[in-house]
């Protein structure tokens, strides 16, 4: 069986106040649009995962907000603090549990692109995939019957984009 996980950093967010809890920023209006981008992406190119989990800040979920309404048959959204600024281990362990054959993991840096480099055989070319900017999402296939089975280095990335690709 293959199993897909599209790896995606939250979008552009705000630091307009400096008041406001790090877990508590919302995105900005390039981190709408960025996001709304990254959903037409994985809608055009068939990508839209089956379920996602993402971490509970609230640029996380402005994020899913704007890529959900071109994702309309992903029905599963689970919102979790353990992947708040989460390790790439701990990352791992939440995907691990997962049981959908499409996955999103919605988090945050350096974890999602620590994990991103971890998981993948071998590196897509394009310039921006060690940075892992906002927004930047990569789509990784793996021939394994669950989650559980997934190892480094064994993911082939079907597609990596970032924004500036996009808009």
């Amino acid at each position: 069986m293959t199993l897909r996980l599209i790896l995606t950093r939250h979008a552009k967010s705000s630091w307009d106040d400096p008041t406001l809890d790090d877990h508590d920023r919302p995105l900005n209006q390039r981190g709408y649009a960025a996001a709304k981008a990254i959903g037409g992406w994985l809608k055009k190119h068939d990508y839209c995962p089956e379920s996602v989990i993402s971490s509970t800040a609230r640029r996380t979920a402005e994020t899913w907000a704007e890529i959900a309404p071109a994702c309309d048959d992903t029905d599963k959204v689970q919102f979790t603090s353990a992947l708040y600024m989460a390790s790439p281990q701990r990352m791992m362990t939440i995907l691990q549990g997962c049981r959908a054959q499409s996955t999103m993991l919605l988090s945050h840096n350096p974890g999602t692109a620590m994990l991103a480099e971890e998981l993948v055989n071998s590196a897509p070319k394009h310039p921006k995939f060690h940075q892992y900017p906002s927004a930047a999402t990569t789509v990784i296939s793996f021939d394994a019957d669950s989650w559980a089975d997934i190892t480094p280095n064994s993911g082939q990335v079907e597609a990596f984009v970032v924004p500036k690709d996009l808009l």
